[in-house]
């Protein structure tokens, strides 16, 4: 068995505008289970950084520990890359970030990774609004060590040793929320056609861009009593909205009905086109998109869509006030003013 795959690709496979066929941006064949959920959510970020016509080499991946922090290595190859240790994750996609703001950070991270270990560093990284995308690839069941449940697990929900699960669950959407991520959206693995539009929207947001996927474990909490199987998500999932991202300096034309559509227009001029579902939400306020989170869970639905976004906000780059160049391209007569100017410095502090 190999995990290479193969170079031959059909001549005829459509280019995107640097004249990239798909396979430009895949990576290794996957070694995760058969049918996992992960799988489906790598195939999603090739997609959409292929429709977005994204240098591969403009994009750094990082991950922590487990399942889905494996998946960076079955996309875009032909990216920067680093795996982390469990849980930190976002202190390298920091000090990556401030040391080179031009390139694209694409974090992956999951449910143990994030919502146990990991908690702090993914507080901090949003109060700060790295400017970076952060998913979430969400089975509620830590994968690697043979399925106990992790913090995102339902209470009440059953796991595949018939056991269940006492303890009220994390929800990572409603927490990035209250914590003030500027995006937070929610999507299902199986449902590629909202979720491609979304890594999009997250790549061009100017900020923290949070996106927490329920990807169900086929091996261990894919079963009857599981609130994060296929079939339960399925049963029970309501969309904010149905979307679809429309590329800046592309001619838009919609027919609108009254009340039916919505425009979210992104820092750069890029628009996320929304047709409005769900009752009484508003992806501009916060109180709104929390409002509407938790009647979805009372209800005990999973709502997803793009829950919140704040398209005027400023990065951590704009709060420090950083250089505009990479700290590896800055040239000596600026990282070495000169006697005279740290004679200044040094009477300063005096």
């Amino acid at each position: 068995m190999t995990y290479v795959r193969p170079k031959f690709r059909h001549p005829e496979l459509v280019k995107n505008k640097l004249g990239y066929t798909v396979d430009y941006y895949e990576g290794a064949l996957s070694t995760l289970c058969a049918g996992c959920g992960h799988d489906s959510i790598s195939a999603g970020v090739v997609q959409a950084c292929f429709e977005m016509n994204i240098e591969p080499h403009r994009l750094a991946k990082l991950s922590g520990i487990g399942c889905s922090s494996k998946t960076p290595a079955y996309f875009l190859s032909n990216s920067h890359g680093f795996n982390s240790v469990h849980g930190r994750m976002p202190s390298v996609a920091t000090g990556a970030n401030l040391a080179n703001r031009d390139l694209i950070y694409f974090g992956v991270s999951g449910d143990g990774d994030t919502a146990s270990i990991g908690m702090g560093q993914f507080v901090h990284v949003i109060r700060r609004n790295l400017n970076m995308i952060y998913i979430v690839m969400n089975n509620g069941c830590y994968g690697l060590t043979k399925g106990q449940d992790s913090a995102t697990a339902d209470n009440g929900s059953k796991n595949k040793t018939g056991q269940v699960n006492l303890f009220d669950s994390i929800d990572l959407a409603s927490l990035a929320i209250e914590l003030g991520s500027t995006f937070v959206a929610q999507s299902f693995s199986g449902d590629k056609t909202q979720l491609i539009p979304l890594i999009k929207a997250a790549i061009n947001h100017p900020g923290f861009a949070f996106i927490n996927v329920i990807s169900p474990c086929v091996t261990f909490n894919n079963n009857v009593g599981s609130t994060k199987s296929y079939d339960f998500v399925r049963e029970h999932v309501e969309a904010t909205a149905t979307m679809d991202f429309v590329p800046q300096m592309q001619e838009i034309s919609v027919n609108y009905g009254k009340g039916s559509q919505k425009q979210v227009k992104m820092h750069d001029g890029s628009v996320i086109q929304l047709h409005k579902l769900a009752e009484d939400w508003d992806p501009l306020d916060r109180q709104s998109a929390i409002n509407a989170v938790l009647n979805a869970k009372a209800k005990n639905e999973i709502l997803t869509g793009l829950l919140y976004v704040n398209p005027d906000c400023q990065d951590l780059h704009h709060l420090l006030q950083t250089s505009a160049t990479p700290l590896n391209e800055l040239k000596k007569d600026v990282l070495c003013p000169g006697s005279e100017m740290l004679k200044e410095i040094n009477a300063d502090l005096r």
